[in-house]
């Protein structure tokens, strides 16, 4: 009898042995392929001049290593149970699939830091909620695809060639057989352990987790810790977590309160109960009596950022005819996104909301009770939706009509309403807006105000225009920020069309009958990669910043120009400006007000990003991560230069404000 056990036990633990063997072989090939696409990408978008020492390099890599060991560590744990009895072939096999897998998702994290600056994050899932087609065309257009498909082939296999090395140096099929039952126990209890260990990635602490990522106070090099396969998790959990409205907490939570209540009381906001809080969440001054309400024709710009503007000069033209326009228009010029991609971006204008994506699903076929097109409607206003795209794109013909638009014009009205029109990749060249907008406008009864959110697209990828355009030469020593990208030049065109077209058009407007009654607003969606990466801490404030200009006459631009503000700020300012009253959400300030020497915790001049980040007058940092804050040199107009660091009082206020907004969307939509 005991014969059976002793073989059946000697079977178990070889097995284990086995097993165990074969997972720490697979492991180490993929951490050494991991860390050298690290190390690529750190050396491939390092930017001409920025100086950081040299052990925040090192630590920077070490933890990527680390969260390398991780990633690894569990996909060879999961494996396990597999591992003892499949042959050698089906062995390798695995380890030749892994391999190709963990670098190809590499090497998407390293283009997609490219693009958007920024590990993998939820953005990504838009290749398929986008038009597909459209965005793997950008994609082979404006990557190089082969080239980086060859690496990730020649890296898999090289992993491969490792891993099959160390197998038969190791011989991990036949090891310590015929050694003792303890001496086999014990390599089983160490490697096992060992495994759960370098899954969890640390012996002592918690395991490490996404605030680990921040390992020093340089936001490029903390960009570089994760790999692919984390940053892509990471992005699954936040999307997950967005599109679980059921529990109105989670944001709440997330952000270190226990209750809308408490959220509230930091900000100085009614508090006695969720209704007191909600109600003050869309509680603004009344406007005055007899105002007459404006025309609001807002521009949402594509890949519209700040930084050209700068160093707008006659050598070096950005702006066309919308230069000799700013003198008397109010433009705010330390202005940041809501987000970094146009969609999001697009959701967190109209709704006010941090979640996103929020519409794509039946959210979007119901009407949200705060949405800045409704508010327009609700006052009066004809509303109308104008944009270069396909209307179809992220089932916008569906969802905006819900959402309070009267009228959709999109890519192909304006190609019916144009004939010579041509429809490329994106849509119809911006011009057919422009020239379809000075007729609609022309033609708006006097008696009804008019509301529209225009969206343009021709500045993007991959950087097309028209073939009249005359492209304008420019002096690119006047350009004093990064070089390194090949589609910088066709992108300062692509900059120039659409500023001139919109210059033009407020031009025209300014001449017109409707100057007197008419606020033109516009903003950009986000920034773009052709602009650098923006890893030097002096230049950083300007990674997610956008212009935000309004023209009108007789405008009073007060003293915030130069503060920081951001896309949340521009509808509490808007709104009140044309006369519109309503529920929408006070999800930012009015940056025509005058600012208080000491504001109050919903007028303080700052920024929010909304994927969790924030920016004062000394620096910017992640929400509740006070080893993220980084000093810029965006210091507002009579801030202290010299006060740099991280501010906990503001922390606690923007992650109450960012948690309202969160708890205010789900409280209000769940089912």
């Amino acid at each position: 009898m005991n014969l059976p056990i002793t073989s059946l036990l000697n079977r178990i633990l070889n097995g284990a042995v086995r097993a165990l063997a074969r997972a720490w072989l697979l492991v180490l090939p993929l951490v050494l392929a991991l860390s050298l696409v690290r190390m690529g990408q750190t050396w491939h978008f390092w930017p001409d001049g920025f100086v950081v020492p040299g052990h925040d390099v090192y630590a920077a890599l070490f933890q990527g290593a680390r969260f390398d060991l991780k990633v690894s560590a569990i996909a060879a744990f999961v494996l396990l149970l597999v591992l003892p009895w499949i042959s050698a072939r089906s062995y390798q096999r695995i380890a030749a699939v892994l391999a190709l897998l963990f670098v190809l998702l590499s090497f998407i994290n390293l283009h997609y830091f490219g693009f958007y600056k920024t590990p993998i994050d939820s953005l990504v899932f838009g290749l398929v909620e986008d038009d597909t087609s459209a965005v793997l065309q950008t994609i082979w257009h404006d990557f190089p695809v082969l080239r980086s498909l060859l690496l990730v082939a020649l890296l898999s296999y090289a992993t491969t060639l490792l891993h099959r090395w160390l197998v038969r140096r190791a011989q991990p099929d036949q090891l310590l057989q015929t050694r003792s039952a303890w001496l086999r126990f014990l390599l089983v209890f160490v490697a096992f352990w060992a495994l759960v260990f370098a899954g969890k990635g640390t012996l002592r602490e918690m395991a490490l987790q996404r605030q680990h990522l921040t390992i020093t106070t340089s936001q490029y090099l903390n960009d570089m810790v994760p790999n692919g396969v984390i940053a892509l998790k990471y992005a699954w959990d936040s999307r997950g977590q967005s599109q679980n409205l059921q529990d109105p907490l989670i944001g709440l939570h997330a952000m270190g309160f226990d209750s809308p209540r408490a959220a509230a009381e930091v900000l100085g906001l009614p508090h006695d109960s969720d209704a007191q809080v909600a109600a003050a969440l869309t509680a603004h001054a009344a406007i005055p009596p007899g105002t007459a309400k404006k025309n609001l024709l807002f521009f949402l710009m594509e890949s519209w950022s700040a930084e050209p503007m700068l160093y707008q000069a006659p050598h070096f033209d950005v702006l066309g005819r919308m230069a000799p326009t700013l003198d008397k228009a109010c433009h705010f010029s330390n202005f940041d996104s809501a987000h970094a991609g146009t969609h999001p971006s697009l959701e967190a204008i109209l709704f006010s909301t941090p979640i996103t994506p929020l519409t794509l699903g039946d959210v979007g076929r119901h009407p949200i009770p705060w949405a800045t097109a409704k508010i327009a409607r609700d006052a009066g206003y004809r509303t109308l939706f104008v944009t270069s795209v396909r209307s179809g794109w992220r089932d916008l013909n569906r969802v905006l009509q819900a959402q309070g638009f009267d009228e959709i014009i999109d890519a192909n009205n304006l190609k019916e309403l144009y004939p010579d029109a041509t429809l490329g990749l994106w849509g119809v060249w911006d011009d057919y807006v422009f020239k379809y907008l000075s007729k609609r406008v022309a033609a708006q009864p006097a008696n009804q105000p008019l509301f529209v959110f225009v969206l343009t697209s021709t500045n993007h990828p991959p950087y097309d225009l028209p073939p009249e355009y005359k492209r304008v030469p420019r002096d690119m020593a006047l350009w004093k920020g990064e070089t390194s990208e090949s589609t910088l030049l066709p992108n300062l065109d692509t900059y120039h069309y659409a500023a001139d077209l919109l210059g033009g058009f407020v031009q025209e407007m300014q001449r017109g009958p409707r100057r007197t009654d008419t606020i033109i607003a516009a903003t950009g969606d986000h920034n773009v990669r052709s602009f650098g990466v923006y890893a030097d801490p002096r230049r950083r404030y300007l990674v997610r910043q956008v212009p935000f200009v309004i023209w009108g006459e007789g405008l009073q631009c007060g003293n915030q120009l130069e503060q920081p503000a951001s896309h949340r700020d521009m509808f509490s300012t808007l709104f009140p400006l044309v006369g519109i009253d309503g529920p929408y959400i006070n999800s930012g300030r009015n940056l025509l007000k005058p600012l208080a020497p000491n504001p109050s915790p919903m007028d303080a001049p700052r920024a929010m990003f909304f994927t969790g980040e924030a920016r004062n007058a000394q620096g910017m940092w992640q929400l509740g991560n006070q080893r993220s804050f980084v000093c810029t040199s965006a210091v507002a107009a009579g801030a202290p230069a010299s006060r740099c660091e991280f501010n906990a009082k503001d922390d606690q206020q923007e992650r109450a404000r960012y948690a309202l907004l969160d708890w205010n969307v789900r409280i209000s939509l769940k089912k």
